[in-house]
């Protein structure tokens, strides 16, 4: 047994699934979820997208005080199977949008609107200063690890969508410099907005909808038969990331975040509009020119993404233009002003 001293503390259970499984983790002796737990279980609701994010964590950088050798535990693995394909089911019913093909779903990602309504045009022209804190607060599980999930497709890619995948990678690891690793950059805004960078402090106050975001990237990253789910989603967050950094730029800009803060978004106008054109030309090219039967795969990948990407910023938008909190557990007062 090799008990791991570093990374977070195992979150508090926000039901019977997560509470089984991280009990289970702590070596307690609380049954594992079954199928028929699994099927009662809300897909989107916050037990089963907590369980699962748990689930997750220790193909990643694991719990603190939990035995890494839990990572291929065949009982956990076991359940997390279950609740996986509880929200897979879901998602495929849920997320379907009609695409005859991967051109005709690309087709609706390509399109900017005139008066756009979501998240990034939100905090452009009327967001304060504790939305934007709360927006990072919630994308810190992702962006503390950014591009990781992704990384699990290129030992199941070859030939152009290899390369093409490679290549993204490389820039979104800072192209070989510690500094410019876009994770680093991330915990950078954060410190602008006087929150806490250490990785996965928020993920007690994160909501069900930022969770299910986040555990989409891990359950098609560690199956290989959704490699082509995984580069729909990828293809996705590329091709709609450079007009949402320009917004948010702004948007950081406006309410005096700090140079890092902004930073963080011009950075990745720039860099996710060049990675646009590798993702969709070489990368989705790529796959379907060597396994053309992947197309639907890869159209799941892109809608699933968009319908939950949609989700959690509905829950933002409703939360804060009710003037109440998106979080679980209410952010602290900054303690001190942002750094100009």
């Amino acid at each position: 047994m090799t008990t791991q001293q570093r990374g977070p503390a195992l979150p508090e259970a926000r039901g019977e699934l997560s509470a089984a499984l991280i009990d289970h983790l702590r070596g307690g002796a609380t049954p594992l979820p079954d199928e028929h737990a699994a099927e009662r279980a809300q897909p989107y609701g916050d037990d089963l997208q907590l369980a699962l994010y748990v689930c997750y964590e220790p193909h990643y950088r694991g719990f603190a005080g939990v035995d890494e050798e839990c990572e291929w535990d065949p009982a956990l693995i076991g359940a997390r199977r279950l609740l996986e394909d509880r929200f897979l089911t879901a998602l495929r019913h849920d997320a379907a949008r009609g695409h005859e093909d991967v051109d005709d779903a690309f087709g609706d990602l390509l399109v900017e609107p005139v008066h756009g309504t979501g998240v990034s045009h939100h905090l452009q022209d009327e967001g304060e200063l504790w939305q934007l804190r709360e927006y990072a607060a919630q994308r810190s599980l992702y962006h503390l690890k950014e591009a990781d999930p992704h990384a699990w497709v290129l030992p199941r890619l070859w030939g152009r969508a290899k390369a093409g995948m490679a290549a993204v990678e490389f820039d979104e690891y800072g192209g070989g410099r510690a500094e410019r690793v876009h994770a680093r950059l991330f915990a950078d805004l954060m410190d602008d907005l006087s929150l806490n960078t250490e990785y996965g402090h928020y993920l007690e106050a994160a909501s069900a909808q930022m969770l299910a975001t986040v555990n989409l990237m891990s359950l098609l990253g560690l199956r290989r038969s959704l490699r082509g789910a995984l580069v729909g989603h990828f293809a996705t967050l590329e091709v709609t990331s450079s007009p949402a950094s320009r917004r948010l730029a702004l948007a950081m800009k406006r309410a005096g975040a700090g140079p890092a803060a902004e930073f963080f978004y011009t950075e990745h106008v720039e860099a996710d509009a060049v990675h646009e054109q590798v993702v969709r030309h070489e990368v989705v090219g790529g796959l379907l020119e060597e396994e053309p039967q992947l197309a639907a795969d890869i159209v799941f990948g892109i809608d699933a993404t968009v319908f939950l990407e949609d989700r959690f910023g509905d829950h933002l938008l409703a939360c804060w233009r009710a003037g109440d909190t998106s979080l679980r557990v209410p952010l602290p007062a900054p303690t001190g002003a942002p750094r100009q």
